[in-house]
């Protein structure tokens, strides 16, 4: 089976599986990894060392048309567990047809910033959020792709634990 991803059709953001958000646009966190320099005798140079499952702290944005009860919500000083539901269309060559990947990112979160946005006639307020990601994972098909979360040293990416041994190396 070719699948060759088109694009997404649309999605909805849910808070703990069930309180619809309602209209926005989200950018999820980038997933970086931390390095340090190294240096020194037997080397050419400088190589930038990869930690290995080690992350930078992740941060999300979601804009909103107007300050919304969710918008309002999500700026309570306190864990918020987000479902981004995804319809995703491919081109299936093989059958010659569309298909629709069902993708979901979910994100444990704590507000930073809430911008109430602008008040101009005819317009959108642009109201936005920034947000302490704190756990990240994704899923196309229910199938997991990722689990990202620092605070309690997981790093699986499609089914590698990449702290496992650092984990036997610590004893536990």
């Amino acid at each position: 089976m070719a699948e060759k991803p088109q694009g997404y059709i649309n999605f909805e953001v849910y808070e703990d599986a069930v309180n619809y958000i309602g209209l926005a646009s989200v950018t999820p966190p980038d997933i970086a990894f931390l390095t340090h320099s190294v240096s020194g005798a037997g080397l050419g140079g400088n190589v930038d060392a990869v930690m290995r499952g080690m992350v930078e702290a992740m941060e999300a944005t979601i804009n909103f048309h107007t300050v919304t009860g969710a918008a309002t919500t999500l700026m309570k000083p306190e864990k918020h567990q987000l479902d981004m539901r995804i319809a995703e269309q491919s081109w299936e060559t093989d059958s010659a047809a569309h298909e629709i990947n069902a993708d979901k990112l979910i994100m444990l979160v704590l507000p930073k910033t809430t911008s109430m946005g602008q008040v101009a006639p005819a317009s959108a307020a642009s109201v936005s959020g920034t947000y302490a990601v704190y756990r990240y994972e994704g899923y196309k098909n229910d199938e997991e792709l990722w689990v990202i979360d620092p605070m309690n040293c997981i790093c699986r990416v499609l089914g590698t634990d990449y702290w496992d041994e650092v984990r036997k190396a610590l004893g536990k």
